[in-house]
């Protein structure tokens, strides 16, 4: 069963890779992850090469239906994240998805 990576993770990460301290590893991360969010908010696109894209997208107001009681309800004008993988991290998972169907079931694989 796939996890989640949480913030404390990718702190980690950094620090086994690149040597800074624990702290400068967390502080490396959250400037990383607010610049994201900043350019984000400031409506432009973030693109992180061989990663994918990230941009927010304004959608207008509509009316919706409640699928329960088929009423009508009016669904406001919002901004919604959008992410778009890269096609080399497309690649990327279908051939780790590949590997790991053709492994043996002892060995993790689902066949």
């Amino acid at each position: 069963m796939p996890g989640t990576v949480t913030r404390a993770q990718l702190s980690e990460a950094v620090y086994q890779e690149v040597g800074l301290s624990r702290n400068e590893s967390a502080e490396l991360v959250e400037n990383v992850l607010d610049e994201i969010v900043d350019s984000l908010v400031r409506g432009d696109t973030v693109k992180i090469s061989s990663f994918g894209s990230f941009q927010v997208r304004a959608k207008g107001g509509r009316v919706g239906r409640n699928p329960k009681t088929g009423e009508e309800v009016p669904i406001s004008p919002r901004r919604v994240l959008v992410f778009r993988a890269s096609q080399v991290l497309k690649e990327r998972i279908n051939q780790a998805l590949a590997g790991i169907a053709g492994r043996p079931a002892a060995e993790g694989g689902e066949g």
